[in-house]
């Protein structure tokens, strides 16, 4: 697998792609979708609502994690998670900049 090359991309780029990447997998769109639904949770919740086996639930939550837009605190043994709301607007941001451009009204191009 080659590099990525993401220093020949502008910042912009590089976040607009890193964002999308949380909705690269149903799952995580899950998870999010419930995190909304339930403002926190732990790992075990999700388990139950999702279906999925806890590992695939956490290794998908440090996906969240990394990409910012999810925090955890950590509370007894359990980790309690949720939207992490600052990152979420920046997030929104990016992505509605990326996603509200326009063609020009113009005759068909292809």
């Amino acid at each position: 697998m080659g590099l990525a090359k993401t220093e020949i991309f502008t910042d912009q780029q590089n976040q607009t792609a890193i964002f999308a990447k949380a909705f690269g997998h149903p799952a995580r769109v899950a998870i999010l979708q419930q995190l909304f639904r339930m403002e926190s949770c732990y790992c075990g919740n999700l388990v139950d609502e999702i279906g999925l086996a806890q590992p695939t639930i956490s290794q998908h939550l440090k996906e969240l994690r990394n990409l910012g837009l999810i925090k955890g605190n950590v509370e007894g043994t359990s980790v309690c998670y949720c939207i992490d709301k600052d990152n979420w607007a920046a997030m929104k941001e990016v992505m509605e900049n990326f996603l509200n451009q326009d063609l020009p009204n113009s005759e068909e191009c292809c």
